[in-house]
């Protein structure tokens, strides 16, 4: 019996120890804070639930994304040529265009917008020559338009263009970010050397927490150390590949560091069944949009589009917007396409038919809802039908149908749909139960 009295009372220890050690916040007092993000459900700094139902330390603000994120991003189309005009003019037009008011609300500055070498005090420094009024001044502007102001940085010790990189200088960093209004960082992963990927992203997540101010961190290590697998309690999103280019494929199948077109990273969703590890305030990544840039045709780019919505991916524009056309503006501003992408119940998308020539993608939705999504992956224009049988997850119910693009009701799905798809396009719809 003393024996067990014992082991009864180590076990009641050992337990509490672990719970206090998974509920410990990091940061501080920013982490106790419990500062709400997007609809109040934020709390920084607490625990998590691990795959196991453990204790998770938490690095991250929570609920900042409940939905994935939207916005703009400079790199896809303009690189290093970036300045303050470029970013004002930008941001003016998202705001007055119908974009900010579909959801595209981030402006982001990606590489290139700092000086070549920290000040004399360690800190980094907005190019005076391309930004003269400062990034201060640039968040407040990005602020009064109604829109949110992000900027990137990198883990290594230099940018991926040589810029200085955050590598022991993350709470710094972070505080300046901080003072400048700084609402969404995007994190790569250059010049890392032999640095462990889930703890340098922590540190950082750590580093945010620890400013008080709600940032979401985007982690951008390309997919390199599978960081679905740890990254949910650090980041609110997380890339799953390298670099996107503007073209339909390029034969990467999803694997090059750079030059993949968006049909192969969509490959690379599938074979990595990705879909197990996204939702609310967790998202995978695959690169941002390149839907209006001049690599892609427009049919090609409704269908990436459709398919970033189906892979409930964060929508980050990564065109010109001040050249943007009207039927751009119409794929970019459909709001029955983006509520696929934003419905909130969180799933990701996944492929259930893949065959020469023809994919068919679905995505489970809210209220009983499903998003399906037929690609004509032919290099011709075909004739195209779908048996609704042949999707086993709708279960033989019958279902209303809405086309989202033709954005006309379809009848159920007691009738098979067929018609004729564009090289390259796709037939989108949605589907809702029949009461």
């Amino acid at each position: 019996m003393k024996k067990m009295a014992i082991l009864l009372v180590l076990g009641i220890t050992a337990l509490a120890m672990a719970q206090n050690e998974g509920a410990a916040a990091p940061g501080g007092e920013a982490g106790r804070r419990g500062t709400p993000g997007a609809g109040g459900l934020g709390t920084p700094g607490g625990p998590g639930v691990g795959r196991r139902g453990r204790p998770q330390q938490v690095h991250k603000y929570e609920g900042l994304a409940l939905t994935p994120p939207m916005g703009w991003n400079t790199w896809n189309t303009f690189g290093c040529n970036i300045n303050e005009d470029l970013i004002k003019e930008t941001a003016q037009i998202i705001a007055a265009s119908g974009l900010k008011d579909a959801g595209y609300v981030y402006i982001v500055l990606d590489d290139c917008w700092m000086t070549r070498q920290r000040d004399e005090n360690g800190q980094l420094v907005a190019d005076p020559a391309k930004f003269p009024s400062g990034m201060k001044a640039l968040g407040d502007y990005i602020h009064d338009l109604g829109l949110k102001f992000g900027i990137y940085n990198c883990a290594g010790t230099r940018t991926c263009a040589g810029y200085p990189g955050g590598r022991g200088h993350e709470f710094e960093d972070a505080r300046l970010y901080a003072s400048w209004g700084v609402d969404y960082v995007k994190y790569d992963w250059c010049n890392t050397g032999t640095a462990n990927a889930q703890e340098t992203y922590k540190t950082f997540g750590d580093a945010l927490l620890a400013t008080g101010r709600p940032m979401i961190l985007s982690m951008c290590e390309w997919g390199r150390n599978e960081p679905w697998t740890f990254a949910r309690p650090i980041a609110q999103l997380w890339r799953t590949t390298g670099d996107i280019t503007d073209k339909y494929s390029t034969g990467t199948r999803g694997t090059g560091g750079y030059n993949n077109g968006w049909k192969d990273i969509l490959d690379r969703q599938a074979e990595l069944k990705l879909e197990q590890y996204a939702g609310p305030d967790h998202w995978n990544d695959p690169d941002m949009l390149e839907v209006g840039n001049r690599g892609l045709t427009v049919a090609e780019s409704r269908a990436h589009f459709s398919f970033w919505c189906i892979l409930a991916s964060p929508l980050m524009m990564g065109h010109d917007v001040r050249q943007m056309k009207d039927d751009i503006l119409n794929i970019l501003t459909n709001k029955e396409v983006i509520a696929v992408n934003q419905d909130v119940l969180g799933k990701q998308g996944y492929r259930v038919i893949d065959e020469t020539g023809r994919e068919v993608w679905i995505k489970e939705l809210s209220n009983g809802d499903w998003a399906v999504c037929m690609l004509n992956d032919s290099a011709a224009d075909a004739e195209m039908s779908l048996k609704w049988s042949e999707i086993e997850a709708l279960g033989g119910k019958t279902y209303k149908v809405r086309d989202l693009w033709a954005k006309k009701d379809f009848g159920t799905t007691a009738k098979d749909y067929s018609g004729k798809i564009g090289t390259h396009d796709v037939a989108l719809f949605r589907l809702s139960p029949v009461n």
